[in-house]
């Protein structure tokens, strides 16, 4: 805030092994620090609704405080799906099965364990550490207890098919529960967050069957920001409020407005899995 619209990220480079023995009374050579600079410019996002005085002195319903209430899910969808966009230009690709491209996926390519195994291992080779801890079991009926994880958004057409691969651990069958809003359960070493805003491209695939974007996540994989203080407002104007404007007191507005942005900072810390469904 009172400096910039640009939010500075600093990556740093993991420091390579130091297997030379030292030499006695000898000072061995500085490590050198690698940073790099990943830069991302704030914007501004908003939208209002107009209500009227018949509206609110006709109707039952308490219309500022429903209005309210769906701006704010209209608010969350809205950064929820920026910052999907983002994520789905990552650069760390995995087409299922023999795919090479979005057009040679075919209906056959679905969500399988060996695609989930394949994107953990591409995660692991990248050095990227888990975002979850272990879930531990309990004595109750049937839990199972789940290994720290990478997390994966998917769409609940990939639900279906997650469901019916064997392993799949659903969320109700953990032993403590420590689920993620949205989670539906976990397979080998990721955990899955079901959101219909999942990134999907129609008629992408072959016989322009829809292909379906699978983010599969690690720890500092992207990051967000806004400008301190102006995070999320919520902006009421009362009948009257616009004066001349409003000469008869005809109208009200309520809405929100909020700065943010979303970056990718480590491509070689997520994996997006492109796949057909059931």
């Amino acid at each position: 805030r009172n400096n910039s619209s640009v939010i500075r990220f600093r990556r740093y480079t993991l420091l390579t092994a130091a297997t030379t023995p030292l030499t006695e009374g000898v000072t061995p050579e500085s490590t050198q620090l690698a940073i790099t600079n990943v830069d991302a410019t704030v914007a501004q996002y908003g939208a209002f609704v107009t209500l009227t005085d018949v509206l609110s002195f006709t109707t039952l319903d308490p219309v500022l405080t429903e209005t309210a209430e769906l701006l704010g899910i209209q608010a969350g969808d809205t950064l929820d799906q920026l910052t999907r966009n983002v994520l789905i230009g990552t650069t760390t690709i995995q087409y299922a099965s023999t795919a090479t491209a979005n057009n040679e996926i075919t209906s056959a390519m679905k969500m399988t364990k060996a695609e989930v195994q394949e994107a953990v291992r591409t995660l692991k080779v990248a050095n990227a550490k888990k975002i979850t801890s272990m879930v531990d079991s309990s004595t109750g009926f049937n839990t199972s207890p789940v290994d720290a994880a990478y997390v994966a958004i998917v769409h609940p057409n990939t639900t279906y098919d997650l469901k019916n691969i064997p392993g799949f651990i659903r969320v109700e069958e953990y032993g403590q529960k420590k689920a993620m809003d949205g989670e539906v359960g976990a397979l080998d070493e990721v955990r899955f967050v079901e959101s219909t805003n999942a990134y999907s491209l129609a008629s992408a695939g072959s016989g322009s069957i829809t292909v379906y974007y699978t983010l599969v996540l690690g720890a500092d994989a992207y990051g967000i920001s806004r400008i301190s203080g102006e995070a999320m407002r919520n902006i009421v104007k009362p009948l009257g409020s616009a004066g001349s404007a409003d000469p008869l007191d005809q109208r009200q507005t309520s809405g929100w407005k909020a700065t943010f942005v979303a970056k990718i900072l480590n491509d070689g810390f997520m994996v997006c899995i492109r796949h057909a469904v059931t």
